[in-house]
């Protein structure tokens, strides 16, 4: 009993710790995201269909790397590794930034750190599964999440605080300022703990020659995945429609952190719920809570109804990004964890370079309702497959009970 309890607690500590690292990496990453859609526009005219092209090729060039990731994890075993060297992309980006002289520079810094995104994501995860205990999958998750979007929101409120200390032109003093959190994050990667195991020679080929034996749930879910991205355009969207209506920039960051601040708060919360409850019910749950906030943003016409919808948001942030994670992790084949985590963000990065170009061309040619009205049409659709044509199994958290 004595051994599990300290193995538990290095498992816990081990998820802590992984969880400091992505709040420091989101601190950094969120100083400088909120400005990027705001800077295009400033800085070169970008225009909507610009901006969304250019968030939809980042976008996708992260998502096309992970299941590449979490394939290079599952059949190496080296996890810790290869997500280290995908944070330290992070400080290319931060420098591509201050250098970049036109829109297509953005560009390229944005395509850097997606690309470190990209390589990071799938591994980590893969780490923070191994360390959680089995009952409490979707507690693990939330609690990386949790410190995940701290990080964002202590971001987004560092750049709010510096736009309104320095001004409307202190983009490229930010961009150099959020070098330092990157470095902390770094550090920390010292004080993980990486779970190896021994693997056959003949164990690590199972992803292509023996997807026909993946989970039927797995798979269907993938497709919703798949689906609900489509209409799940860049948060970028969400910046301009907040400007849009009047809100200045330091403004719009602030949203933005209040977003974050709320996913933040609610994420552990919504972790232990999908253990109790089941993790199905959880993300059908998320799915129609975005398609009502993909509407609120169709037709807001109000700085306060603003603020509530991106509360809900940040709910359904918090409702969805444990589950899926702790879902797949659950049903996925043992040697194939980081490559099925992979693939289901890799499905998500194909949809979004259509879903962002989509509406980008939706905002210009029929106004900025249209996107919205898009993307809540297609989660509903989502959360309606889900609902009625996903198994239960004895797999799911509620057989935990």
């Amino acid at each position: 009993m004595k051994n599990k309890d300290n193995t538990t607690q290095k498992g816990i500590r081990n998820i802590i710790m992984l969880g400091l690292v992505s709040c420091f990496a989101d601190i950094s990453s969120e100083m400088v995201y909120p400005l990027i859609p705001l800077y295009l526009t400033a800085a070169f005219g970008a225009t909507p269909a610009l901006v969304g092209m250019i968030e939809g090729i980042a976008e996708s060039v992260a998502s096309l790397l992970k299941v590449f990731s979490g394939y290079i994890s599952d059949r190496f075993q080296h996890k810790k590794a290869i997500a280290f060297s995908g944070y330290a992309t992070g400080v290319i980006y931060k420098i591509a930034l201050l250098f970049a002289g036109s829109w297509t520079g953005i560009l390229s810094a944005r395509v850097i750190d997606r690309f470190g995104k990209g390589v990071r994501t799938a591994p980590r995860d893969v780490m923070v599964s191994e360390s959680a205990d089995k009952n409490s999958m979707g507690k693990a998750f939330g609690i990386h999440k949790m410190l995940d979007m701290a990080g964002s929101a202590i971001g987004i409120l560092l750049a709010f605080l510096l736009m309104k200390t320095i001004g409307e032109n202190g983009y490229k003093t930010v961009f150099a300022l959020s070098v330092i959190p990157i470095g902390i994050a770094l550090l920390l990667f010292f004080f993980i703990h990486e779970k190896k195991e021994k693997r056959e020679p003949f164990q690590r080929e199972h992803f292509w020659k023996n997807i026909s034996r993946l989970d039927g749930r797995l798979k269907l879910y993938l497709f919703v995945t798949f689906l609900f991205t489509l209409g799940n355009s860049s948060n970028a969207f969400l910046l301009l429609r907040a400007s849009d209506l009047g809100f200045d920039g330091s403004n719009t960051i602030l949203l933005y952190f209040i977003y974050n601040l709320t996913a933040s708060v609610l994420a552990v919360p919504f972790g232990k719920l999908s253990d109790r409850i089941g993790r199905k019910s959880l993300l059908v749950s998320g799915y129609l809570t975005f398609s009502l906030v993909y509407f609120g943003f169709a037709f807001c016409s109000s700085a306060p109804l603003m603020i509530l919808i991106f509360v809900v948001y940040g709910t359904f942030t918090a409702m969805t990004a444990g589950a899926e994670r702790a879902f797949i992790a659950e049903i996925a084949p043992g040697d194939l964890k980081g490559t099925m985590l992979g693939l289901h963000s890799t499905l998500a990065g194909i949809a979004l370079l259509p879903a962002s170009i989509t509406a980008g061309l939706l905002w210009d040619n029929f106004g900025a309702c249209a996107p919205f009205l898009y993307g809540s049409i297609l989660s509903l659709c989502a959360a309606l497959i889900l609902k009625f044509k996903l198994k239960p199994a004895v797999t799911d958290s509620t057989a935990h009970k």
